[in-house]
């Protein structure tokens, strides 16, 4: 492999490992040539997600630029034209390899491009419309490199795979998106709780209070039906990836159940799967082979 391109899936695992603890310890149950691979799609997305986030001054302004810029370098990859970059050789090698429809990839920076417009969504179909290319077509991205006999059944069970993670994220993330001005919390849903977003800022400095707990049940119980959607999935898949993605999927499942624990208040501690159950959840992931 050349040394650009090994550096480049070098530079995609070590923001996997580094920010994707759980996912990246269920990928090591992949056969070790599929690794790279799905280091390079966390890597791509991860990269974008920052370009997004990075709280270094950037107005939304710049930081749209810079994304725009480095959307084109990857389309610029596609084309076949040398791209200079840390990580994007690798994420168009996967492409490459496993014919990864560049649609996916466009609808997921399109979202990015969403959170530096869009903070608040009216109703859960408008929060779906955004997550389609958040979180739903992760999943689509993943299929190939898994590897399900029936590729065409897998796909939708993927997608929900995709969106109970990423709903799980928000559920656990509330305060942390505020910080930014982000609400990923359906605003009728707010309404039917009696819940507003300055309720949510108080909240982030103190305590929830009774009816945001109540409203994030309510969303833990939705995100549960996508689990239950996903769940379909997992047996399509082949021994390996089988017990990748049942590793996964049980341990940010015990996410919710952490959530629940800390009495639905994701304001005064950040919910995390104690490592010993993160270990016992991934030995059962390992048995799903």
């Amino acid at each position: 492999m050349p040394e650009a391109l090994a550096g480049a899936y070098h530079r995609c695992r070590d923001l996997h490992r580094r920010h994707g603890r759980s996912y990246y310890l269920a990928t090591r149950l992949l056969p070790a040539w599929k690794r790279p691979h799905v280091h390079a799609l966390y890597g791509f997305a991860r990269h974008a997600d920052e370009i997004v986030d990075r709280l270094d001054g950037a107005t939304p302004a710049e930081r749209a630029r810079r994304l725009r810029g480095w959307a084109q370098r990857f389309r610029t990859g596609l084309r076949g034209e040398p791209v200079d970059d840390p990580l994007l050789p690798a994420v168009l090698h996967t492409v490459g390899v496993f014919g990864l429809d560049p649609a996916d990839f466009d609808a997921f920076l399109d979202s990015m491009a969403m959170d530096l417009t869009v903070g608040r969504y009216a109703d859960y179909p408008a929060l779906l419309s955004y997550m389609e290319g958040s979180a739903a077509v992760i999943g689509t991205m993943m299929l190939p490199i898994l590897g399900p006999a029936d590729p065409a059944a897998a796909r939708e069970p993927a997608r929900q795979l995709g969106l109970a993670f990423q709903l799980t994220n928000f559920l656990r993330d509330v305060g942390e998106d505020l910080a930014r001005d982000r609400v990923y919390l359906p605003q009728d849903d707010l309404a039917r709780f009696g819940v507003s977003d300055a309720d949510l800022y108080a909240a982030a400095a103190g305590r929830a209070t009774p009816e945001i707990k109540r409203l994030l049940a309510f969303e833990i119980a939705r995100a549960r039906r996508h689990y239950a959607a996903a769940l379909p999935g997992i047996a399509m898949l082949p021994g390996a990836s089988r017990a990748c993605v049942k590793a996964a999927y049980l341990v940010y499942g015990a996410i919710l159940d952490e959530i629940e624990r800390l009495d639905h208040d994701v304001f005064a501690r950040r919910a995390v799967v104690p490592a010993p159950r993160r270990a016992a959840l991934l030995a059962r992931g390992l048995l799903a082979r």
